[in-house]
């Protein structure tokens, strides 16, 4: 056995939500990604909501795929089996590492436990949470720097920023940036386009295009009130199209009642997985200006559909988007300014969809997996040599 391959690992899929957001997109690419990578040496056993353990059997034919009790669909009590069921779970399977892809972890695992930390925001935006996720987070992120044999997180800026405000110890950090799913999200054809601008009732029209969760650290007031300041005075201004969950976010309902009535403002909701490439390729820009994010999957997503991207050089943002990506600012004046600027500039918008598009094939979840592959192997190694975390 060597220290990168350790010879079985459980991996816990049971915090996938039904919606698929960012967690259920990193689940699925790492899967995906396992079962093209994996040596014949290491054996996979996944456990997950029974809703889809179809799709992980189909992801990883080779792997043992267990459904879990019904009851942990709901959060209060997947996170109690986490600390009862999950360690029993793991000792029959015989588990020699555990992987935990959602912050939280048993506290007792009889293993060594492997823990990915999705961003540091909760510390260092904190004024974007309420106080129980705040609370919640802050407390299992602390947990799990304390507890897990390896922590595995999406950036170096996540990484730093754990280091830099709670002295974790950066020996025990892997750094396993996230891919992009190239055949999911592609650079769209005409058709595709179309379609999507059929369904939101667009027509021929342009528009602005955001995809994300609705919290508050994703800006998306001011994105409202910048697109207003950037095209009110044109006369044929593009809509602004907002897109995915509706989140928790109550000053959007303010900004959206004071967009004035000659522009188009649409909230549709999810859209259809296959409509993604069309809505975001289609779009004059991707806006994502958040205040901070752990990696930035939205807009490395907007980038493989050949998007112009519109973001903010916070946080791990800049690691994503590099220079293929235009950067602004939270405020809503400076985001008129650099969005009027790329709508008035289409040899720009160009060259960044070219340029955004040619950096996310960098983005693979082949990379991410060989990572997570190294971590359990070390957190395998340390339990041989008897190295233990201290409690």
């Amino acid at each position: 056995m060597t220290a990168g391959r350790p010879p079985r690992v459980l991996i816990d899929a049971t915090s996938v939500p039904a919606d698929r957001g960012g967690v259920g997109r990193y689940v699925d690419g790492l899967l995906g990604a396992l079962g093209k990578v994996i040596g014949p040496g290491l054996e996979l056993a996944v456990v997950g909501l029974r809703t889809d353990v179809e799709r992980y059997s189909r992801m990883l034919p080779a792997a043992e795929v267990i459904p879990a009790p019904a009851a942990v669909a709901h959060r209060p009590a997947r996170l109690a089996w986490e600390q009862t069921g999950l360690p029993m779970l793991a000792q029959q399977v015989g588990a020699q590492v555990l992987h935990s892809p959602f912050y939280t972890c048993p506290l007792r695992a009889g293993c060594p436990v492997t823990v990915t930390v999705h961003d540091a925001t909760f510390f260092t935006e904190p004024e974007h949470y309420d106080k129980s996720r705040r609370t919640f987070f802050r407390s299992a992120i602390k947990t799990s720097l304390r507890r897990a044999d390896r922590v595995i997180v999406p950036s170096k800026a996540t990484r730093d920023e754990l280091i830099r405000l709670l002295d974790a110890d950066p020996t025990r950090i892997d750094v396993a940036y996230h891919g992009v799913d190239q055949a999911a999200f592609h650079a769209p054809s005409d058709e595709e386009k179309a379609r999507v601008r059929a369904r939101l009732g667009l027509g021929g029209h342009s528009y602005v295009a955001f995809l994300g969760a609705k919290e508050p650290r994703k800006n998306v007031p001011n994105l409202i009130r910048g697109w207003v300041l950037a095209v009110k005075d044109r006369s044929e201004p593009p809509a602004l199209v907002v897109a995915g969950g509706q989140g928790h976010d109550d000053d959007i309902d303010q900004a959206v009642s004071d967009v004035p009535a000659h522009l188009r403002l649409l909230r549709p909701g999810y859209l259809r997985y296959a409509d993604l490439p069309g809505f975001l390729g289609g779009a004059l820009v991707a806006a994502y200006p958040s205040y901070g994010e752990g990696f930035g999957l939205p807009i490395l997503e907007a980038m493989a559909c050949a998007a112009p991207v519109l973001t903010t050089p916070r946080l791990s943002l800049p690691e994503v988007g590099g220079d293929a990506v235009a950067y602004t600012s939270e405020d809503p004046q400076q985001i008129a300014t650099d969005l009027g600027a790329l709508l008035d500039d289409e040899a720009r918008r160009l060259s960044l969809a070219k340029a955004g598009f040619d950096r996310a094939k960098e983005f693979t979840w082949e990379s991410s997996a060989e990572v997570h592959l190294a971590a359990w192997g070390r957190a395998r190694a340390r339990a041989v040599a008897g190295v233990t975390v201290p409690g």
